[in-house]
């Protein structure tokens, strides 16, 4: 059924699952589906506005591309020799700082993703001046830097760490927050817990933690949050994951295996369709990628991001088959030939705009890509069900 990011935020509300996965294809709106989400959980709020609750927690605590907005690089080389990582203060990181002290934990969970030696170092308070004579108190917490401990006596030299490293420390420190609440949770009399924050907390919303990771990071992320989430015992705590991804999504799938499974599709006309995956097992990307070609050359909906999921389907397949490139896979007889249609693929799936741009394509562009589709059903021997 056709709906509204809205009301398909409702309908994972509605649900009484402990766990829902959501797989969907980049672009298609899982972080706006994340902050509907939020906006319904926060209308559902019957707290009086006058209510100065010094909960961090409510009912959501929820992870998306917004969480990693807190964190960037400082690249103010006149002020800084040493490259910074800042945090942007604010009561959440204050508290996971702080007031709870969870340094120690996210350095271990960061180290055990990367390398041992591989150390963040939180900045104390300080008062910095810069090169101008200006004057400024820099907080506790609103800085990291990273070194390579040597265990000697040598200067430690501070390091620029990777996007994925960066993907990795935000991750840990969301996911040390999340240890907690599920350990002080686990505890059924709330009288008996050592904090009562999370006391309120329903849901915990999780968009897509795995940008810029290689697959052995990814598999493990992907394990350790299911074996967190598989202890938590509060039958009032719900998890929602959303993820691009099809072997994180597949990992989830297998490790939770009483989850609930989603495909979160984008429909021509701006709805959306929230699909349940009824099977027992996780789905096969490249066949995914296949029925929503074929699906679109039927319809004659053929957009331009449809040469994308061709390319990925011929990377799958070449991967599979043994081939170096995916471009022998393209069936022709002259090699400049194979070098047009390649060229062509490139064009579209390599273009600056959305996935989902929904720009009408030439005619000539949609018989290259049904030529191709059938040309590959017919060599490489897909099953027909």
């Amino acid at each position: 059924m056709n709906a509204s990011l809205k009301d398909i935020a409702q309908e994972l509300k509605n649900s009484n699952k402990k766990v829902q996965l959501i797989y969907a294809f980049n672009s298609t709106g899982k972080t706006r589906l994340s902050r509907e989400f939020k906006r319904l959980i926060e209308s559902d709020d019957n707290r009086d506005e006058s209510d100065e609750s010094d909960k961090v927690v409510e009912k959501l605590l929820y992870y998306n591309a917004f969480t990693e907005d807190l964190f960037y690089w400082d690249n103010d080389i006149e002020n800084y020799s040493t490259p910074r990582f800042k945090i942007h203060p604010n009561l959440f990181t204050k508290w996971i700082f702080i007031d709870q002290g969870q340094d120690k934990n996210i350095i271990s969970h960061f180290q055990n993703y990367t390398n041992e030696k591989l150390t963040p170092h939180f900045n104390e308070e300080y008062i910095n001046k810069n090169n101008h004579g200006e004057i400024t108190k820099v907080e506790a917490f609103s800085e990291v830097t990273f070194s390579y401990e040597r265990g000697n006596e040598e200067p430690v030299n501070y390091v620029k760490i990777s996007k994925g490293e960066e993907s990795l420390f935000i991750w840990c420190v969301f996911y040390s927050v999340l240890e907690q609440v599920i350990e002080v949770l686990n505890e059924a009399e709330p009288s008996d817990r050592e904090t009562n924050q999370f006391d309120n907390l329903e849901y915990v919303f999780i968009d897509d933690p795995v940008s810029s990771l290689d697959e052995n990071n990814l598999i493990e992320l992907a394990v350790d949050l299911a074996q967190l989430i598989k202890k938590s015992s509060d039958p009032n705590l719900k998890f929602i994951i959303t993820t691009h991804n099809p072997l994180f999504f597949n990992v989830l799938f297998n490790e939770l295996s009483g989850s609930k499974k989603y495909f979160l599709k984008k429909n021509e006309d701006g709805e959306y369709r929230l699909e349940e995956q009824r099977n027992d097992s996780p789905f096969s990307y490249h066949l995914l990628l296949k029925n929503e070609l074929e699906k679109a050359i039927d319809t004659g909906q053929i957009r331009k991001y449809h040469f994308n999921f061709l390319r990925n389907l011929l990377e799958k397949t070449a991967t599979f088959l043994g081939y170096d490139h995916w471009k022998e896979l393209i069936p022709v007889v002259k090699v400049e030939d194979r070098e047009a249609y390649v060229m062509r693929i490139n064009q579209y799936s390599h273009s600056s705009h959305s996935d989902y741009e929904s720009y009408e394509l030439p005619d000539n562009d949609k018989r290259v890509l049904k030529f191709l589709m059938e040309q590959i059903k017919k060599i490489y021997d897909f099953q027909k069900k």
